[in-house]
């Protein structure tokens, strides 16, 4: 699709690197095209190979990863102004896609073929930066995600994924299904542990929704680690 003036302004808003290079923002925009992906699309599975970066102007893509029982676990999210660090590894190195993304809301992106994510590494150090600049907060992302599930009792991930994840009205309209693939874990382990945070009083819950009564002891349960 092509870009019309509108998005392109809205391309510069949400990644001011691409002007800080003279005349990168001109190359760039004639090497891009504009799509759009509904809810639920599967950006690229495992295996796959990288043919293009995408840098999301809208929406939100999970990328996770499923072992071999069928767990999943999220990674991290991508949204405005974010792309996937693992696909740019995967097209620098020239190697498959090691997980799989999915929208989680309509999203509109830019795609940039691969050849010219690995030219403009080389021709352009603003683009050059924005990768390491990626690559270093997606890490961190990664690291985070090792350490919750080597070190942190299920029990302290989970109250600790109410407390993070809960609406202004102490509300949380999810399933346990859900909350299982945020943590890599079976649903009948998240079915469990709600239910003894309930007995102890600090959720109530519900069809397709927990409320949060007591923060005070969930946050005993975050503390224990």
């Amino acid at each position: 699709m092509k870009i019309d003036i509108e998005t392109g302004q809205q391309i510069k808003k949400a990644f001011p690197f691409l002007e800080e290079s003279d005349g990168f923002y001109e190359k760039f925009i004639q090497s891009v095209s504009l799509v759009n992906a509904p809810e639920k699309y599967e950006v690229i599975r495992p295996g796959d190979a990288c043919k293009n970066l995408s840098l999301i102007l809208e929406g939100t893509v999970r990328v996770f990863k499923i072992g071999e029982n069928g767990r999943e676990i999220t990674l991290y999210r991508i949204g405005p102004g974010e792309s996937c660090i693992l696909t740019a590894s995967c097209i620098l190195n020239h190697v498959h896609s090691p997980v799989l993304a999915i929208t989680e809301t309509e999203i509109k992106a830019i795609m940039i073929p691969a050849s010219f994510v690995r030219i403009w590494m080389d021709e352009a150090s603003s683009w050059r930066q924005f990768i390491f600049d990626l690559i270093s907060r997606r890490l961190a992302d990664v690291i985070s995600v090792i350490e919750e599930i080597a070190f942190r009792r299920m029990d302290s991930r989970l109250a600790l994924w109410l407390i993070e994840n809960k609406e202004n009205t102490d509300r949380l309209h999810t399933t346990h299904q859900h909350i299982a693939e945020e943590l890599g874990t079976a649903r009948e382990v998240i079915s469990r542990i709600l239910k003894d945070f309930e007995v102890r009083g600090s959720i109530k819950l519900a069809r397709g929704k927990i409320v949060i009564l007591d923060d005070a002891i969930l946050q005993q349960k975050v503390d224990l680690k």
